[in-house]
């Protein structure tokens, strides 16, 4: 069950296609191998309020979660953060020319104790071949 939760200041909405930027997560998360395709889910969430460094009104950000189910090895991990980061960071390529964007992604495991769900799009996908 592995999401992608990507929290965007509102300044981007007419610079970077979000819903882009989604897929090409999406993408980028499914090629690992590491993660189950019909199990990932991205989001995308617009911040119409904040505040970055000295506060100038073109300053933007995205920041990435990326939340996994446990039983990774470290480098399986490694590698998936940094494939799905690499791609993002390639989309956004031409927001680094400005000086006003930062883009962060964290890994963070989820204890299989504490979660439940249930997915009926799997079984979906399976059948599909």
């Amino acid at each position: 069950m592995p999401h992608i939760t990507l929290e965007y200041s509102g300044n981007l909405d007419a610079r970077l296609d979000i819903g882009e930027l989604c897929r090409v997560a999406l993408k980028a998360a499914a090629s690992t191998g590491v993660l189950e395709m019909p199990a990932i889910r991205v989001r995308a969430i617009r911040c119409d309020r904040w505040a970055v460094a000295d506060e100038h009104p073109d300053n933007a950000f995205v920041d990435a979660s990326l939340r996994m189910g446990r039983g990774r090895s470290e480098a399986a991990k490694a590698a998936t953060g940094k494939a799905i980061y690499d791609a993002m960071r390639a989309y956004c390529a031409p927001l680094y020319e400005t000086n006003f964007f930062a883009l962060s992604l964290e890994l963070r495991e989820i204890d299989p104790e504490l979660s439940w769900k249930e997915n009926g799009i799997k079984p979906r996908l399976k059948e599909r071949g």
